[in-house]
């Protein structure tokens, strides 16, 4: 019972907060432009803000694991391989076919991912799923764009160069570079900035979290459940498993350990139902993924963080 306890205190004040945004839109202390500029404000600013701070200040040396990048990467290759080609067997349409694969591999590293391994282990965990997720952003984005796209072979290539673009611009990307290069060669932060980014980028996750809750909405369960619940499960349960495998083959242990398991079973991003909208894809069942998978991943991430508990690396 003492290990069920303690596990709920790392995952529950996670969903409580979500919880908290959801009651905060039915009171219509939200509204849907709210949640657009908060989540907005959260991409573009201060979830960067955060990880420059965050990856910036830390020794390099000491928080970077190569072994934990190369095998969460390979992670993300085995659900996209493993859904599309699952998805090729059973002919789905194009539509259908980059959402599902797009859906079981593309995690929410960014709102969910860094809440938990903060809440699990604390400042430092945070720094390392930050650097961690700085290196696997790049991948996940190219990964979707892969999923949505060659399902469609038409206009494929000019629709590639687009999302390739914004790849390369994605601010995410753009500050985990920053961080990167900062930690590496050991620049000062001035401490008038460290406190100031500090203030700052305590908003974030709050904000992160708030947003998630004001968007959930039940309505958006319109696409084929059954798929839905085939994708959450493998975005839930299967990555996990195959983190865990991965990571003990190539080493990796304790914190690092954990945390690539964490960043693992991340239920589904949100940019999964943007970018099927813009891209051909069945939105309908991309939004089913998002809902059901963060809805379940409350259970999935209370079964994992007893496991890492029971084995110690917790």
């Amino acid at each position: 019972m003492p290990l069920l306890i303690e596990t709920i205190t790392i995952v529950l004040p996670v969903f409580l907060v979500i919880g908290l945004g959801q009651l905060l839109m039915r009171l219509k202390l939200f509204d849907a432009s709210f949640l657009q500029q908060t989540n907005r404000l959260v991409y573009v600013v201060f979830l960067p803000l955060l990880l420059f701070h965050k990856i910036g200040k830390a020794d390099f040396a000491t928080f970077f694991n190569g072994p934990l990048v190369i095998a969460s990467s390979l992670v993300i290759l085995f659900g996209f391989l493993l859904t599309y080609s699952y998805s090729g067997l059973r002919n789905y349409p194009a539509s259908i076919r980059g959402s599902f694969c797009q859906g079981a591999f593309r995690g929410n590293l960014a709102y969910v991912g860094l809440a938990i391994c903060l809440n699990a282990y604390g400042e430092d965990g945070l720094t390392r799923a930050g650097i961690l997720m700085g290196f696997l952003v790049p991948v996940l984005n190219l990964f979707a764009i892969f999923a949505l796209l060659l399902p469609h072979k038409k206009n494929a290539e000019a629709g590639q160069v687009n999302w390739l673009a914004q790849v390369a611009l994605n601010p995410l990307i753009i500050a985990s570079f920053l961080g990167i290069v900062w930690s590496f060669w050991q620049l000062p932060i001035p401490l008038v900035l460290d406190r100031a980014l500090g203030i700052t980028t305590g908003l974030t996750l709050p904000l992160a979290l708030l947003a998630i809750g004001g968007s959930f909405s039940l309505e958006r369960l319109k696409g084929d459940l059954l798929l839905a619940s085939l994708a959450s499960t493998v975005k839930l349960i299967l990555l996990p498993l195959a983190a865990a495998l991965l990571l003990v083959l190539f080493g990796v242990q304790n914190v690092d350990l954990g945390i690539g398991i964490l960043m693992a079973g991340t239920p589904a991003a949100t940019a999964t139902y943007i970018m099927a909208h813009q891209m051909k894809g069945d939105a309908e069942l991309a939004g089913s993924i998002v809902m059901l998978s963060t809805l379940t991943s409350a259970f999935s991430y209370t079964l994992i963080l007893l496991l890492l508990k029971s084995t110690g690396t917790l």
